[in-house]
C-alpha cells in the first residue's frame, strides 16, 4: 500500500513539474527583428550607382544552429520579423557571388543580432561593396613581345581568362589573386596581390626586353577613394625572361531620366529630419511609391485609387505604415497627370525622386510640396 501510495506521488509531481514547463514555455513571449540600411551609408553608395536598389537585395534571416526565418527580396519582407529569443544572422546582398565573374560587384552587409523575450530588435545594414575587382590595362609593348599567350586570373575560388581586348572588371572575393601568363604551354605566375573588399586595382601590363628594376616603375602605388570603393593603379613590366615570341617594335517637369541632376537626391528618412528641423526648399528626395489618397487620419496602400492630388512614399516598397512615409502634394498640372494613382494604379513599387519643397506636416505626416520636376524609374 505504501509502495502505491509513492508511485502516486511521483507521478503527480512529474505531471506538476510537466505541467509548469507548459506553463513556462507558453509565458515566454517572442521578440521581433526590425531591418533597415543606414541612411548616410545609402546616401553615399548612391553616388557611385543611382541603380542600385537595395529593396532588390536578397535577405536572408536565419537563426543560429536554427530554422531560416526569411528567405527574399528585402522590399518582400516583413516590416518586423516575429522571432523566438536568440542569436540571428542578418545578410542581405545585392546579388549571388560565389565564384570569379565579370562586372558583378557585390554590396551588402551581414550582421549577428541577439532578439531578447518580448523585445524589438533593429538591426542596420551598410550598403557597401563586399568583393574585390581587377582590370587589366595590357599594352602595346606586351602585345608585341607576348602575342600568342594567355593570361588569367587565379583565385582559390576559380579563375578567369583576360583576353587581350578585355575592359571589364573581374570580381573576386577579397584574398589572394595572381596574374598567370601561359605561353607556349609554359605556364608562369607573374604577381600576386591580396585584395580586400572594396579595391578595384587597375593593372597595367608592360613588357621590356630586360629586366626591369625597381626603380624603374612608377614610384609607389596611387590611390583613389570615391565614396564606397577604394580604386588602385599599379604598373607590371614582363622582362624577356618569361619567354617572349616574336619582338619587333615596342528635367524638367515630366523628365523620364534627368540623370546627374538627381545625384544630390536624399532618402525619405533624412527627409522626414529635415522637416522635423522647419523643412527646406528646393530639394531632390527619392523612395518608392506606397500608395495615396490621404486623409489626415489615414492613407491608403492599395488601388482603386480616388484621388488625384496626393500619394505617399516611402524607403521600401512593402511599406504600409503611413507613419513611415512622406506624403506628396500634386498640383494640378503635368506632373499630376503624370503621376497621379488613379490613372497610374500601376506605379505602386516604382522608384520616383521628385524635386520640392520639404514641409514639417502635410496630411499628419511630413511631406514635399511644390513639386517642380520628377524622375520616375
Amino acid at each position: 500500500m505504501k509502495r502505491v501510495f509513492l508511485w502516486v506521488l511521483i507521478a503527480f509531481a512529474l505531471a506538476a513539474a510537466a505541467g509548469c514547463d507548459k506553463i513556462k514555455s507558453a509565458e515566454i513571449a517572442p521578440g521581433s527583428i526590425r531591418i533597415s540600411f543606414a541612411e548616410e551609408n545609402l546616401a553615399l553608395t548612391k553616388n557611385v550607382s543611382n541603380s542600385l536598389d537595395t529593396n532588390k537585395f536578397i535577405l536572408t534571416v536565419s537563426k543560429q544552429d536554427g530554422p531560416v526565418l526569411y528567405s527574399g527580396l528585402y522590399c518582400d519582407a516583413p516590416e518586423e520579423i516575429v522571432a523566438e529569443p536568440g542569436t540571428y544572422t542578418i545578410s542581405a546582398y545585392s546579388c549571388a557571388f560565389e565564384e570569379p565573374v565579370f562586372d558583378r560587384p557585390q554590396y551588402g552587409d551581414s550582421q549577428i543580432a541577439l532578439v531578447e523575450e518580448g523585445m524589438c530588435c533593429a538591426v542596420r545594414l551598410y550598403c557597401a561593396q563586399t568583393n574585390a575587382g581587377i582590370r587589366l590595362r595590357i599594352k602595346e609593348t606586351f602585345l608585341v613581345t607576348y602575342p600568342d599567350a594567355n593570361l588569367y586570373l587565379q583565385s582559390s575560388s576559380g579563375s578567369l581568362m583576360y583576353a587581350y581586348d578585355e575592359t571589364r572588371i573581374a570580381y573576386f572575393k577579397p584574398g589572394i589573386v595572381s596574374l598567370v601568363m601561359n605561353n607556349y604551354s609554359k605556364s608562369t605566375v607573374l604577381l600576386t596581390r591580396v585584395l580586400e573588399p572594396q579595391q578595384i586595382l587597375t593593372l597595367n601590363v608592360n613588357a621590356g626586353y630586360t629586366t626591369v628594376s625597381s626603380t624603374d616603375l612608377p614610384e609607389g602605388i596611387t590611390m583613389r577613394l570615391d565614396t564606397s570603393r577604394n580604386w588602385l593603379t599599379e604598373t607590371f613590366v614582363a622582362s624577356d625572361s618569361y619567354g617572349g615570341g616574336s619582338t619587333g617594335g615596342g528635367g524638367s517637369s515630366g523628365s523620364e531620366d534627368k540623370g546627374q541632376e538627381v545625384s544630390d537626391a536624399i532618402s525619405v528618412g533624412q527627409a522626414k529630419a529635415i522637416a522635423a528641423a522647419g523643412g527646406k526648399k528646393d530639394v531632390w528626395v527619392y523612395g518608392y511609391i506606397v500608395g495615396g489618397d490621404c486623409t489626415s487620419k489615414s492613407c491608403s496602400f492599395t488601388p482603386p485609387f480616388t484621388s488625384t492630388t496626393n500619394l505617399v512614399i516611402a524607403a521600401k516598397t512593402s511599406c504600409v505604415d503611413k507613419s513611415s512615409c512622406l506624403s506628396v502634394e500634386l498640383a494640378k498640372g503635368d506632373i499630376r497627370d503624370a503621376l497621379n494613382l488613379v490613372d497610374h494604379a500601376d506605379y505602386i513599387g516604382r522608384q520616383v525622386f521628385i524635386k520640392g519643397d520639404i514641409v514639417a506636416s502635410y496630411y499628419g505626416i511630413p511631406g514635399v510640396k511644390n513639386l517642380d520636376s520628377y524622375v520616375l524609374r
